[in-house]
């Protein structure tokens, strides 16, 4: 099985085509995040692992066409023959958050092995002139943390954090202005106001490309383009480290879509160098 034919990636084409209620999705999203577990597990247990009920997971395994949940186990030990993942019994509360989120970069990793939706949107994004990023609640700090590497190479990146009536009125004034792309990062739990922005950005004619942490998450059906990463959540508050990483990757491929990017930044580090700005 090679790195672009993932077991998470198996899984996502088992889902795709089907329309899933709510409940469903979440089931799907917890079977894609411990892809490398579920053809392990019983009815219950996925059950438990997506916090549903055990009649929940036999429903779902319906709905993709199978008689019942064994069928579906059977299938998954066919078209996901992998070992079920190391015990993590040694581990502290601590350690097994951190091997979490290795195994989210990890995922992320293998889902990148196709660069051509990263690609698409990297060029996407250059090309929007200004360029929205939006990002609310738990999700601010990554949209705050692209809008500025992106603006040392993009000449109009205008940063979108705050929620409420005024969202849609900076969304006008991009598209007024010549934007032509929309990048939003979108983190649980899912505000409803990041919908309702992707709803308005998508009537206003942007294309919008998103950074979310499941193809199944609520914004899928207001994005163009979604790129997805897990969050990890093991801790008390969510830890969003694999679409952080994602969003740099994005950030690389936005400077390669853009001609003058290595000029630019080496004019902000010569500008830098003269104004003393760095001690190092």
């Amino acid at each position: 099985m090679s790195v672009g034919d993932s077991p998470a990636k198996r899984l996502q084409a088992l889902f795709e085509g089907h329309r899933l209620t709510p409940t469903q999705r979440r089931i799907a999203h917890s079977m894609v995040r411990r892809a490398a577990d579920v053809p392990f597990l019983s009815s219950v247990e996925l059950a438990d692992l997506a916090g549903v009920s055990q009649p929940s997971v036999t429903r779902f395994a319906v709905a993709l066409g199978f008689d019942g949940y064994p069928a579906l186990r059977r299938h998954l030990r066919e078209v996901v023959p992998v070992e079920p993942a190391a015990e993590q019994g040694s581990f502290n509360e601590y350690q097994q958050a951190v091997e979490a989120e290795i195994e989210n970069l990890r995922h992320l990793a293998d889902l990148l092995a196709d660069p051509a939706p990263v690609q698409r949107a990297g060029l996407l994004l250059a090309a929007s002139r200004p360029l929205p990023v939006l990002g609310l609640r738990a999700a601010a700090p990554q949209a705050f943390g692209f809008a500025y590497f992106a603006a040392k190479v993009h000449p109009d990146v205008r940063l979108l954090d705050e929620g409420g009536s005024m969202v849609q009125d900076r969304i006008d004034a991009a598209v007024r202005a010549g934007a032509s792309a929309l990048l939003c990062f979108a983190l649980p739990r899912h505000p409803r106001e990041v919908l309702d922005a992707l709803a308005h950005a998508k009537e206003a004619g942007l294309t919008v490309v998103t950074v979310a942490d499941s193809v199944f998450a609520p914004v899928a059906k207001h994005s163009d383009l979604l790129l997805p990463a897990a969050v990890g959540t093991g801790l008390a508050f969510d830890t969003p480290c694999a679409p952080m990483m994602l969003g740099r990757v994005l950030l690389e491929a936005l400077c390669d879509g853009l001609p003058d990017a290595q000029a630019r930044l080496e004019e902000f580090d010569a500008r830098a160098a003269a104004r003393g700005l760095f001690v190092e």
